[in-house]
């Protein structure tokens, strides 16, 4: 059934921004090229949005010939402003930008352990109210949230779970109560996920799987270009994976004994002084300091037996998912870089017989943010843009 003129309108002006927002400005003639448009119906939609306050002139091709100049369109990047937020144990990372997800102001909040919940999530929300002010952006229109817990697919609120802060929870409760935002919270792991398909190492994949190497470990599921969160999010907690080497099994209340005492933050700096190997003094968590240094000194007793622990997780994954592509993301995967890739996919090959390549991230422990924020202009351009074709 051929589409309504309406819902047609809709599709052809999604497209056009969309091309805007990847491409950047663009006159009339270069819309009609990339679209397929005719030239009287690009007309119609440049007009349109020009009256929606979504697009407006930036500037006129520099090409001599006879006659005016063509206009170049842009999308007005300040009709809508987003915020990101990257909720760690220690502290809050923020970000405000603009509709295009060009950063306008950045933020960081250390929280201390011992700080009570209400007073840190106070310090927190007027953190971003201060710095979305600063930045000219006093009315936020979505904010995208990474946390270390798991969200309810169906209520979309943040999980109770044990060994999380108890101001996480509040935090995102007070944001969605005091913001006039639409506030996104989402698993970090997936963020970062997210941020390495958009913008990282999994460029062009849509089937991955990406394994988060920092603190603790987790994963994220892409298959057929959507991220899988499961029945109760907990799609990808693979700390909890029993797994041959630790001495011990998890259980409902810890990883201890799962893959997390084989690949966490704790068992890398473990196994690094089981090496002899050290790393100077650096801001940023040791494990990926002592990962760093070893890839630069070439320990390669060390860089292997870790390569074998990573293979072991990444195993399990491969072996029900065939995900064709492991990405080792974090902070301790970004540290790896291609030569820890390199070991754990030949690790990898070693244990099952489906091909897997794995990479190197490219963001690290960035990509949290970097993920929230992509998640908050999704979120804003879905409702500005028209729901997509």
């Amino acid at each position: 059934m051929p589409a309504s003129p309406s819902t047609a309108r809709v599709i052809n002006d999604r497209l056009a921004l969309e091309l805007l927002q990847s491409e950047g400005p663009l006159t009339a003639g270069q819309l009609k090229s990339m679209t397929g448009l005719s030239r009287p119906t690009v007309a119609d939609l440049v007009e349109r949005l020009q009256e929606s306050g979504l697009i407006r002139v930036v500037g006129e091709t520099g090409a001599r010939r006879r006659g005016p100049n063509a206009r170049v369109y842009g999308i007005v990047a300040d009709r809508a402003h987003l915020a990101a937020l990257d909720v760690r144990t220690q502290g809050v990372s923020l970000v405000v930008a603009d509709l295009l997800g060009d950063t306008l102001a950045e933020a960081y909040l250390p929280i201390d352990g011992d700080t009570r919940p209400e007073p840190a999530v106070e310090r927190a929300v007027a953190l971003l109210e201060r710095t979305a002010r600063d930045a000219g952006a006093a009315r936020l229109h979505s904010v995208g949230i990474g946390v270390p817990g798991l969200i309810d697919p169906a209520t979309g609120e943040l999980r109770d779970a044990t060994g999380l802060p108890a101001w996480h929870r509040l935090l995102v409760a007070e944001l969605q109560k005091r913001l006039p935002a639409r506030v996104v919270p989402e698993n970090e792991t997936n963020l970062a996920a997210v941020a390495e398909q958009r913008a990282g190492a999994a460029r062009g994949r849509d089937t991955f799987a990406f394994l988060w190497l920092g603190h603790g470990v987790g994963a994220a599921l892409f298959l057929d270009g959507r991220l899988r969160r499961g029945a109760s999010g907990g799609a990808g907690e693979i700390g909890f994976l029993p797994v041959p080497g630790t001495g011990g099994l998890p259980t409902a209340h810890g990883c201890d004994g799962g893959f997390h005492s084989l690949a966490g933050s704790g068992a890398v700096s473990v196994l690094a002084e089981e090496h002899g190997v050290k790393a100077p003094d650096a801001p940023g968590p040791a494990a990926a300091a002592l990962v760093s240094e070893a890839v630069a000194a070439g320990e390669d007793a060390f860089l292997d037996a870790l390569a074998g622990r990573l293979a072991v997780g990444a195993a399990a994954v491969v072996s029900v998912l065939d995900p064709g592509c492991v990405v080792l993301g974090g902070e301790v995967g970004l540290a790896g870089g291609a030569e820890l890739a390199a070991r754990v996919e030949s690790a990898l090959a070693a244990l099952t017989p489906l091909p897997t390549l794995v990479r190197a991230g490219e963001l690290g422990g960035a990509a949290v943010l970097r993920g929230a924020l992509l998640t908050a202009r999704d979120a804003a351009q879905e409702e500005l843009f028209g729901p997509g074709a």
